[in-house]
């Protein structure tokens, strides 16, 4: 009895459709990783009184994507969004050609002016944001959805 509940559970684990899916379905050895399901976002930028981006962030649970996280060094401003943050899996963070394979991360802090490349598989459905800490403005923060 058991081994028959274990193989139905199998047959309707293949038969019912997927909520959602990465951006190709031909991985290959990258698997995730792989080109095919990899999307660059625009970029977020950091100025003093200038929004954090133009429009909300959509993304897809199991897709791969590049972001730069930019500071045009008009102010120290820092961007933070713990909850988004673990809802990825970031594969690098890169900072002036470092490149960091984080455990986790909470947020970034910017001095002066530069630039952060961040790679990541988004994971976790659900509605984050980044913000800059301390604003109120709707502008000084995106609204990130993973679907």
């Amino acid at each position: 009895m058991r081994i028959l509940f274990m193989i139905g559970l199998l047959v309707l684990s293949f038969a019912m459709p997927a909520q959602s899916a990465p951006l190709c379905d031909k991985f290959g050895f990258a698997g995730l990783l792989a080109k095919c399901n990899r999307e660059t976002l625009p970029p977020i930028t950091l100025a003093s009184g200038k929004p954090l981006a133009e429009k909300p962030l959509h993304l897809q649970s199991g897709a791969y994507y590049k972001i730069d996280i930019v500071s045009d060094g008009s102010a120290e401003l820092a961007i933070a969004g713990p909850e988004f943050f673990r809802a990825v899996w970031v594969n690098e963070v890169v900072i002036n050609d470092l490149e960091i394979r984080p455990l986790g991360l909470d947020s970034f802090e910017f001095d002066d002016e530069g630039v952060i490349h961040m790679s990541f598989i988004a994971i976790k459905p659900g509605r984050y944001e980044l913000k800059i800490p301390g604003s109120t403005g709707e502008s000084q923060r995106v609204e990130i959805s993973i679907q």
